[in-house]
């Protein structure tokens, strides 16, 4: 099984007294487009993590078999501990997992699908989509990174291990840099 931790947690803070999850982008909660995307991929589970107006945002996401939700209390903390309570829904069974941001609109599930038969693969550690040597989000891993999650702190992210990890890592090519785009300002919803 291959599962998604989809890190909604962050508390908008470029966009005053916004969440920004919760704005709509193209008639949709921007929570749900990246959510959209990772229902119609071939992933097993996405595991949302949610934490800055917790309760406001379960209400607008898509209802779905495949979506575990987990709270995040520590948000405020940094990212570090988005990503530690999603990895406690995530079994050593598991073959692999993703990483991915709710504020990125135009990561299509066909990505997804990419990262998603790289880990089933099984020739590197990390699974990273990538254009002209800039590396993007979501980020896939194998299930034997786990433990190596469990350390992380602060506001340090996926592309961390990323980094760490570089030799063992498989660049997956895209056409555009547009799928990295992520949402943090008002001007990002035009």
């Amino acid at each position: 099984m291959i599962k998604t931790i989809l890190l909604a947690a962050g508390q908008s803070k470029r966009l005053k007294n916004e969440n920004k999850l919760i704005k709509k982008f193209k008639g949709k909660h921007l929570i749900n487009h990246a959510l959209k995307s990772l229902l119609k991929s071939k992933i097993n589970k996405i595991i949302i993590v949610l934490g800055f107006q917790n309760k406001h945002l379960k209400k607008i996401i898509i209802k779905n078999k495949k979506i575990i939700y987990v709270i995040n209390k520590k948000f405020k903390l940094g990212i570090s501990t988005s990503i530690k309570s999603g990895i406690k829904k995530i079994s050593k069974k598991d073959e692999g997992f993703l990483i991915a941001q709710a504020d990125m609109p135009f990561v299509k599930s066909s990505d997804i699908n990419r990262i998603y038969n790289s880990i089933k693969r099984k020739k590197t550690l990390v699974h990273v989509l990538s254009y002209k040597n800039k590396i993007g989000n979501p980020i896939g891993f194998d299930i034997s990174l786990l433990k190596k999650f469990k350390k992380i702190k602060g506001d340090v992210g996926a592309k961390f291990m990323v980094k760490k990890l570089k030799r063992n890592t498989n660049f997956i090519k895209v056409s555009s840099n547009k799928i990295f785009k992520d949402f943090d300002l008002k001007k990002d919803f035009n």
